[in-house]
């Protein structure tokens, strides 16, 4: 198919996007939405940004160009950092798949969606605000509520039951904001690439490993070094130090000692202390107007009441004659 076609029908999926549609580069996970589509260009803007960004037709040729001679697939990392919005775009191409797990970028005869495509806002800022069935949420809301009756910066002076339910609270938030932290972590290690630290609003994390050792059988250890020359009192109850020791003046290995496992996890790499604040002061901004809301509908409420009172409750005859009579 001549590269003509596949521009123009990529341009015709682009166009039928959703106004509030919200893309995501494949590495750095970094939003940005299509803001217009042009005959050699499609226009976009990341979201943390005011201006807009080019992206060229033929860039998209030289990138269909690289997949096409990848026969396992285009290795997303090969592409620089500031072409990754081209990658997500294509995909948006019924015979382009992107496959952000795997990191590669791929033709197919299967049409599948983008991966990388919302067809909302992903923090939802302008919808209808839902409560989410998970325990870190109710303890997090019942924390905040103790945190506002009792002043954390003056805890000698809060009463021990306050304490009692400040220290409950807290160790709830923390045991259940762990079991989430760990389901998300274990997400995020099928999404990250070793040396790509993906942002979001709040931060940012990068894959890393961590290796950890342990010796092997104390018994197989001492006949291994006494074979090397080390004499079995050097290393009497095989000490990790004084393993460590010998394995210098031998031509033994790490591993021909030690069992090493190497085990992966997401490191937080840093906190957008400036964002977090912007975004709590946007909240509590939030609770002032609905708690003034909330005053204002109660007045109403209350006035209401009042009236229906006022209409629906029994007066006796005294009252109606004594009324009467002061009025003529």
């Amino acid at each position: 198919m001549p590269f003509s076609a596949t521009w123009h029908n990529l341009l015709d999926n682009v166009e039928e996007l959703s106004s509030d549609a919200t893309l995501l580069t494949p590495l750095s996970r970094k939003p940005f939405r299509v803001t217009d589509v042009q005959e050699h260009r499609v226009l976009i803007e990341y979201r943390d940004d005011d201006g807009t960004i080019p992206l060229q037709r033929d860039q998209f040729e030289t990138l269909i160009g690289r997949v096409q001679d990848a026969r396992e697939g285009f290795e997303l990392d090969r592409l620089p950092p500031d072409a990754e919005p081209y990658a997500t775009v294509l995909s948006l191409h019924p015979r382009f798949e992107l496959d952000d797990r795997e990191g590669i970028l791929t033709e197919s005869d299967t049409p599948r969606s983008s991966p990388l495509v919302d067809a909302h806002d992903v923090d939802r800022e302008n919808g209808e605000r839902e409560e989410p069935d998970i325990l870190v949420y109710a303890d997090a809301l019942l924390l905040i509520d103790a945190l506002e009756r009792h002043d954390p910066t003056d805890l000698e002076e809060t009463e021990t039951p306050a304490l009692v339910n400040l220290y409950t609270l807290l160790s709830d938030v923390q045991r259940n904001a762990n079991d989430l932290r760990q389901d998300v972590r274990s997400i995020l290690l099928d999404r990250l690439h070793h040396d790509q630290p993906v942002s979001g609003q709040y931060g940012s994390v990068q894959r890393t490993s961590r290796r950890n050792r342990s010796l092997k059988d104390e018994e197989m250890v001492l006949n291994t070094l006494k074979a090397a020359g080390i004499d079995r009192e050097r290393v009497t109850t095989v000490d990790t130090s004084k393993v460590d020791d010998a394995l210098d003046v031998t031509e033994l290995s790490e591993s021909d000692l030690f069992e090493i496992e190497e085990t992966e996890y997401v490191r937080k790499a840093e906190v957008d202390e400036g964002e977090k604040e912007s975004r709590l002061q946007g909240l509590k901004d939030q609770l002032v107007a609905t708690d003034e809301d909330t005053e204002e509908l109660q007045e109403e409420i209350e006035e209401l009441e009042a009236r229906i009172d006022d209409l629906t409750s029994f007066k006796s005859g005294a009252s109606f004659h004594t009324k009467s009579g002061g009025e003529s």
